[in-house]
């Protein structure tokens, strides 16, 4: 029973079960210590108490929140923003230009922006601000080399608040099943949970990469109908988190020949496509069009989404969320239901509508702020692709610990085989083994990491995932001291 008051009208044992039975790891007990952890480590800072911990500082591994990890914004992208926000210093263009490092594109593309969108605290079209979807489909088009329709382009509140509305649309009944990959990021099967909807898991080979199995899909989708589950969708993280797996084109055309057979939905959630440090991205949408073109007829029915967002790729605004999804192959009636259910909230942050602007049309070469842009472009493309691979051959070097090489993402997902004394120790705490691992860890170290739990595992398996972007490379070492001394700790005789 619920211990909350009882002349209150909630408690916990009368609100939704569906908001109780979500879980949602990466914001989970270890990270609300580590917050403890830093707050007190500042308090220390404050009043020069001696520091009780055996670390100077929280290193938040846990979630990819690159500006919080020193990840810099580009000039270019919050030059336009201050003038968005505050249009009059528009009116200061020879103090701007000649004084603060405005470059003439900064002020051309603020203004454009106003003239499209008015005010940055308006409301736009619930659908988002017509020019900047535009932007968004010629960027699509420029990548894909197949045309793009601004009409099936919506702008949406992170990619987050796209998943969100996609699932609203698909989960008819409490019986509709979407295929998740397994492990994933928690926000699909939690939002599955809030609206009473199944998650049928399948899962990635990590001995091939982490790539798709198309068996292993099939198998699940067979179990699933076997227990009354209307599967409608299949979800595709690419590059992957956890994983960090960049798919092959085979892969991709493995899914799209998948969903057709089946008639699944594919939602393919691709915030992380900048983020590739083996091979190339092979967007969802381009090789569906391929085989469109190679097939006629074959494929015109398939309905797909793609999702981005500029919380992550080397722009990692988080906070100002912004995104887009793009609708290929839906009905129009469906369609339409879609664009209601969107303007149930209104329109997406307006700034954060603008900053996808941004995203998808940065400085071209020959533009004044070009130059800098690249530079900064770079500079953190090389930064995160560093600090992965060198995380990952710490990783390598650990007893009991294997990794897959970076491929993509922000992430590292290593498999760890912890003894039977480390497993009897975690039963006696109530802790799975790899929740018990990274608590340990976060109290030895002061890095945040996230269990495998937190996204799914095959049984039997044990894993954490963390970012790779923190700066510097003492928290990978303090990860490997403290892994040796715990390995010793609770080695079985």
């Amino acid at each position: 029973m619920s211990s909350t008051t009882s002349m209150r009208r909630l408690n916990l044992d009368n609100i939704s079960p569906h908001v109780k039975e979500a879980k949602y790891a990466v914001r989970g007990e270890l990270a609300v210590r580590a917050e403890e952890y830093r707050k007190q480590l500042e308090q220390q800072a404050r009043t020069g108490a001696e520091n009780k911990f055996p670390f100077d500082r929280v290193v938040s591994a846990n979630i990819g929140n690159p500006q919080q990890l020193d990840q810099k914004p580009f000039t270019f992208f919050r030059q336009v923003l201050s003038l968005l926000e505050h249009p009059p210093l528009l009116e200061k263009e020879d103090i701007l230009l000649n004084h603060l490092g405005y470059k003439q594109d900064v002020l051309d593309r603020a203004r454009w922006l106003l003239s499209e969108c008015q005010s940055v605290g308006a409301y736009s079209q619930s659908a988002g601000v017509p020019g900047i979807r535009n932007s968004v489909a010629k960027f699509i088009e420029q990548r894909d080399g197949y045309p793009a329709d601004p009409a099936s382009v919506y702008l949406s509140a992170g990619a987050s608040s796209g998943v969100n509305t996609l699932l609203h649309i698909i989960c008819a009944t409490p019986e509709t099943g979407i295929l998740v990959p397994i492990p994933q990021y928690p926000l699909y099967t939690a939002t599955l949970a809030l609206i009473n909807a199944r998650c049928v898991p399948y899962y990635p080979e990590e001995s091939k990469a982490w790539g798709t199995d198309i068996e292993s899909i099939s198998s699940a989708l067979e179990k699933a109908k076997s227990d009354g589950t209307d599967v409608r969708a299949i979800v595709i993280i690419n590059p992957g988190n956890p994983t960090g797996a960049s798919l092959s084109e085979k892969d991709v055309r493995n899914v799209i020949e998948f969903a057709a057979k089946e008639r699944l939905v594919i939602m393919a959630d691709e915030v992380y496509q900048t983020n590739v440090f083996q091979g190339k991205f092979h967007s969802f949408k381009k090789v569906l069009r391929d085989m469109q073109k190679e097939s006629p007829g074959k494929y015109d029915d398939v309905e797909l989404v793609s999702l981005h967002s500029v919380s992550k790729g080397m722009v990692g605004e988080c906070g100002h969320r912004g995104g887009y999804f793009e609708l290929v192959g839906f009905d129009p009636e469906v369609t339409a239901q879609i664009y209601k259910f969107v303007s149930i909230s209104l329109c997406p942050p307006v700034i954060g509508q603008c900053l996808v602007e941004l995203m998808v049309n940065p400085p071209k070469k020959g533009d004044p702020s070009y130059e800098l842009y690249k530079k900064e472009y770079d500079d953190i493309f090389e930064g995160l692709r560093t600090r992965a691979e060198a995380l990952a051959q710490a990783f390598k070097k650990m007893e009991g610990v294997s990794c897959q090489d970076p491929q993509g993402a922000m992430y590292l997902f290593p498999t760890i085989k912890l003894s039977n004394a480390a497993m009897m120790q975690a039963e006696k705490e109530n802790r799975s083994p790899d929740e018990f691992y990274t608590m340990r860890l976060l109290d030895a170290t002061g890095v945040c990491v996230v269990p495998g739990t937190g996204f799914g595992q095959k049984e039997g398996t044990l894993h954490f995932r963390t970012t790779f972007l923190a700066p510097g490379t003492d928290w990978v070492s303090r990860i490997a001291k403290f892994h040796e001394k715990f390995m010793d700790e609770f080695r079985d005789n």
